[in-house]
């Protein structure tokens, strides 16, 4: 009860309307480690991004109902809000901020949000989508790709904001569609060069898309498999397209793989197509979780040489759970490029 009161208190502060939803829930993450990459020094981490959060449904009735949800997202180790550039340049609900409907046709939402890809495609994905370091959905699992370029400095780029997200029923207990379309809308971007100069860029400062920006996947699941097909474009006319499959052979194991294909032929002179592709697992071991993945990926942007090769990555991690709500984690990691880099972390991670 007090923590319906709080809740209610804290969402009139950003509504004025708090007291007609039917439920409001307040939700959040901490995930702090140490953790050590090659060539840096040891420092306190995260494996997971730390969120606070805020979401509710009130029943209109006749099947529908409305529904909102805001996610604020900020650093364990200081409480500052997250951000990348050194200066608090993220949006205060970073996470997403969205509001809109729900019934037998589905769900509707405006807002800013995870694109349908970059939310499907971490069902199949051995970390679960986790920006960890040992992780392969930021890079390997994206291909490179990032889904909003045109948004502003240090913003997360796998998101749309200014957007419509549509999720259709659960058809036959297996099938599911969903779309996310970006409108032409400027966000504060910074400078994209492209296939322009410095003085004269293909995107300058502030600029408007000159395409509609979509995202669509689709999500087969029966029994112990489940597989994926996905087609996304930004606002710069990159596309990328994606396919999935996961399987379990026994309910302990789950084995999965996707491969993906990023195109930059309308802003990119050298070596515009990226490709990637991995395969993972996840093995549970009494109150542990064993995580296991290889992939490789295309180099970026480059000519290819015999100095050039290849991302080639392999990661294991294990989780053990302390409650439903606590476990602890350990990651190493081996990444090679022009480079090799290794990573290993230790933590914590609690939900509430």
């Amino acid at each position: 009860m007090k923590k319906s009161l709080v809740a209610l208190a804290l969402m009139g502060a950003f509504t004025g309307a708090a007291y007609a939803q039917s439920s409001v829930t307040i939700y959040g993450t901490v995930d702090a480690g140490i953790s050590k990459l090659t060539g840096g020094t040891t420092s306190v981490g995260k494996r997971d991004n730390n969120k606070l959060g805020f979401k509710g449904v009130e029943d209109l009735g006749s099947g529908l109902s409305a529904l909102f949800q805001l996610e604020i997202r900020y650093e364990p180790d200081t409480g500052t809000i997250e951000n990348t550039s050194g200066a608090n340049s993220r949006p205060l609900f970073q996470g997403q901020s969205r509001v809109g409907l729900q019934g037998d046709f589905g769900t509707v939402r405006l807002g800013r949000g995870l694109t349908a890809f970059q939310e499907t495609s971490t069902l199949f994905e051995p970390w679960s989508g986790l920006p960890a370091v040992a992780g392969y959905q930021t890079d390997l699992q994206v291909a490179g790709y990032t889904s909003d370029p045109m948004s502003t400095t240090g913003n997360s780029r796998n998101r749309f904001s200014n957007s419509v997200f549509y999720n259709s029923p659960v058809v036959g207990g297996m099938f599911q569609l969903n779309v996310t379309v970006q409108a032409k809308e400027a966000n504060q971007n910074p400078v994209i060069i492209g296939k322009g100069t410095a003085a004269n860029p293909q995107f300058p400062a502030n600029s408007a898309p000159t395409t509609t920006p979509y995202s669509l996947s689709a999500t087969a699941m029966n029994g112990p498999f489940g597989a994926y097909a996905a087609y996304e474009k930004n606002a710069i006319a990159t596309k990328i397209w994606s396919l999935g499959a996961s399987y379990k052979p026994m309910p302990e194991l789950k084995l999965m793989g996707s491969y993906q294909s990023q195109d930059q032929t309308e802003n990119v002179t050298v070596n515009p197509k990226t490709k990637a592709w991995l395969v993972g697992a996840n093995y549970t071991v009494g109150a542990g979780l064993v995580r296991f993945g290889y992939g490789q990926k295309d180099p970026d942007n480059v000519l290819h040489s015999a100095a050039i090769a290849k991302t080639k990555q392999v990661s294991i991690g294990y989780d053990y759970n302390l409650s439903p709500r606590t476990y602890l984690y350990i990651d190493a990691s081996n990444k090679k490029a022009t480079t090799t880099a290794n990573f290993y972390s230790l933590g914590i991670h609690h939900n509430f």
